[in-house]
């Protein structure tokens, strides 16, 4: 087993909202785990990186939340964790935040195609249907 298999990845989605085409195949192959808020995201991150020493690969706010509730996610971070997190608003843009030169975090802005582009590059989506979301 490679050190890749042992990275994982958190998603917080909407449970009322249309679901991604996500690529449930690879994610119960792999360290893929699915939560149901924001809260428990924030929770599941804390554990895992302070409590358990995990290596998380990824965080992806699945318009579970508003960019208000994305900016406190952010606040709340381990200084420890190095992923990659991700917030997909409702018509597909987002933001991804991640680790720049030096250790500091960047945050760029993702048009629709962007995110999609994001996800599918991690086999995270199925490829089978276009990211068009509604709120």
């Amino acid at each position: 087993m490679t050190d890749h298999e042992h990275r994982i990845t958190l998603i917080a989605r909407q449970a009322n909202k249309p679901d991604v085409d996500w690529n449930y195949a690879r994610c119960h192959c792999t360290n893929v785990a699915f939560l149901e808020s924001i809260a428990a995201l924030k929770f599941a991150v804390r554990t895992s990186v302070l409590g358990a020493g995990l290596d998380i690969e990824r965080v992806i706010v699945d318009r579970a939340g508003s960019a208000e509730d994305f900016l406190d996610l952010l606040a709340s971070m381990p200084a420890e964790l190095a992923a990659d997190i991700m917030f997909i608003r409702d018509d597909g843009s987002g933001f991804l935040s991640a680790t720049g030169r030096g250790g500091d975090r960047v945050l760029y802005a993702l048009a629709a195609q962007d995110v999609r582009f994001y996800l599918e590059a991690q086999d995270l989506v199925t490829g089978r249907a276009a990211l068009s979301l509604t709120a």
